[in-house]
């Protein structure tokens, strides 16, 4: 298990030797560079490939230049050595994403009525053959077929997208939750915890959970904040036991998921902190409308009667609970050596006392001062409960 450690103070306190402190930091410090290299690599590859693909706008020119970076990656992976072998992953990489994105924008441009089927069946086609070839394929060719794996998936799911676009409600919802196992599955299967964590994003669009941006503005919007925050608690939940069923490779994925729900929990907080909740209205039907024409203060004392027969959960209540459970998760984290949850957990105590400080008691210093002075008395006690676990602990 990663821990955070100052190593010179155990050198100073003779627990480890410099030799042993050497060899964390040189390990620690090979960790994080291959993080950023291989962060530079993946996006540069993705960058190329559809910088190209839109770029050539020719399905012939596409293959064609596909096929050349393709063949020439595949010729350095099979006879290079060890030190050009990252330039043939991208080189077939390249290529591959060329072949299959040309492919599939062929299709939707040209081809529309056929499309759907063919990358559905294909992209499943093409995600098989990947993993066979990473599982019983040469070593070298893992990274390569890891990665035509999840192009092949993306080929899958745009095309089961296309089929399911007109439909709402539980179906869309079934759709969003296969593809979140879908992607889940295929971070575990590879041990790519990034990929793992995007299955939050379709997860969490099954309650039209979801981000936006315009202009210089980045929004992130929760129509069920009530729901979402129950949905996140869920899987956080879930995440955390399977972490104490399986080994440690599946339980990295199951912890990088349950940081995910985390984090979107947050946010939906953070939206119910500023607007309060009308709980599952987004998911009735009946809604007034606005149309150009009408008279908004009429509309708006028909939306609001419609409102008002829905559980309304007021921001202030978003706001205390918030701020509880900031301060217990803050706890738990550090006693439990968490450290991503105790980062995520500070990181939105910070956001939730900038945003109160200026939407709820900018104006209120006696809030602030009640607050203040209720939290002296928290943190001692916290202090004092690590105490009560940590001799406990070393009791037993």
């Amino acid at each position: 298990m990663p821990h955070v450690v100052d190593t010179q103070s155990l050198v100073a306190e003779s627990w480890i030797t410099h030799e042993q402190a050497a060899e964390i930091a040189r390990r620690s410090r090979e960790t994080m560079v291959s993080l950023a290299v291989n962060a530079v690599l993946c996006a540069g590859i993705l960058a190329a490939t559809f910088g190209l693909i839109f770029w050539l706008a020719d399905a012939l020119a596409v293959a064609a230049a596909g096929g050349i970076f393709l063949a020439a990656g595949a010729g350095v992976l099979t006879r290079a050595s060890a030190l050009y072998r990252m330039l043939g992953n991208a080189g077939a990489l390249v290529g591959a994403g060329m072949l299959v994105g040309g492919a599939g924008s062929e299709l939707v441009d040209n081809f529309r009525d056929i499309a759907e089927p063919i990358m559905i069946f294909g992209g499943l086609a093409i995600s098989a053959a990947s993993v066979w070839m990473f599982s019983r394929g040469p070593d070298v060719l893992r990274f390569c077929s890891g990665a035509v794996m999840l192009f092949g998936l993306a080929m899958h799911i745009s095309g089961l997208g296309m089929a399911v676009s007109d439909i709402e409600g539980l179906m869309r919802a079934v759709f969003l939750g296969y593809v979140a196992l879908l992607v889940a599955a295929a971070g575990t299967l590879l041990n790519v915890r990034f990929v793992t964590a995007l299955a939050i994003v379709p997860f969490a669009q099954m309650l039209d959970t979801g981000t936006s941006y315009f202009h210089a503005a980045y929004v992130f919007y929760s129509p069920e904040s009530t729901l979402t925050i129950l949905q996140m608690a869920a899987l956080v939940g879930a995440c955390a036991w399977a972490a104490t069923k399986l080994s440690e490779r599946y339980a990295r994925h199951t912890g990088i998921l349950a940081v995910m729900g985390i984090v979107v929990g947050n946010l939906a907080f953070l939206v119910g902190s500023l607007w309060g909740d009308h709980v599952g209205i987004s998911l009735a039907s009946g809604a007034p409308v606005w149309e150009k024409g009408l008279d908004y203060d009429a509309w708006r004392e028909v939306r609001e009667a419609w409102e008002a027969q829905f559980f309304h959960i007021s921001e202030h209540v978003f706001t205390i609970a918030w701020g509880i459970l900031l301060a217990a998760g803050a706890f738990w984290t550090a006693h439990a050596n968490k450290r991503g949850l105790f980062n995520a957990t500070m990181t939105f105590a910070g956001i939730h006392a900038y945003t109160q400080l200026f939407e709820t008691m900018s104006d209120e210093p006696m809030a602030w001062a009640i607050g203040g002075l209720a939290a002296i008395p928290a943190a001692w006690g916290m202090w004092r409960f690590n105490q009560y676990l940590a001799a406990r602990a070393a009791a037993s």
